[in-house]
């Protein structure tokens, strides 16, 4: 696995099934913000392998909770998925057609276990743009002091409609 990191984002999720669905957002999300948008059915459908893998051994009564984490290094996409489960003597990844992937024990506090997507040709991970944000401040803050900015509830719908799909 390769360790210089151009670029990072991570979510913390509880381990259950809407786990599935929000990592998937998560990393479309994420890809679009770094201008990647040829790695995000292959990535969004692996770290989604990789959560359901956690969460088909969670017990929904007492789930614990999963981080999902991209990171660009210099010449790929890395997916990690880190839960607190302990890993198996001998724990394998889930297999992922054609990519290169691992488990890491984390020292009696769960394992990580990744994938790795080649970025594509030509690109390396310096190249990787930072996402833009406005200086605009959050709905929020402005709300707070007297705007009245209406939320889309379309929007709203959607995003929950999204959350709730099943795909398993």
């Amino acid at each position: 696995m390769n360790s210089q990191t151009a670029q990072v984002d991570d979510i913390r999720l509880v381990a259950l099934p809407s786990a599935v669905n929000c990592t998937d957002i998560f990393i479309r999300f994420s890809l679009t913000e770094w201008s990647l948008p040829g790695l995000m059915d292959d990535a969004s459908a692996a770290a989604r392998r990789l959560v359901k893998a956690i969460v088909d051994r969670t017990d929904s009564r007492a789930p614990g909770f999963v981080t999902v984490r991209a990171r660009v290094t210099s010449d790929c996409l890395v997916i990690e998925v880190e839960d607190d489960e302990p890993a198996a003597p001998n724990a394998a990844p889930p297999a992922l057609d054609g990519l290169r992937t691992g488990v890491v024990p984390l020292n009696a506090r769960g394992k990580l276990v990744w994938c790795e997507l080649p970025l594509p040709a030509g690109v390396s991970g310096t190249e990787v743009r930072l996402p833009r944000r406005d200086a605009r401040r959050s709905l929020v803050a402005e709300q707070a002091d007297g705007d009245r900015s209406q939320i889309d509830p379309e929007l709203v719908e959607r995003v929950l409609v999204g959350l709730n799909r099943r795909e398993w």
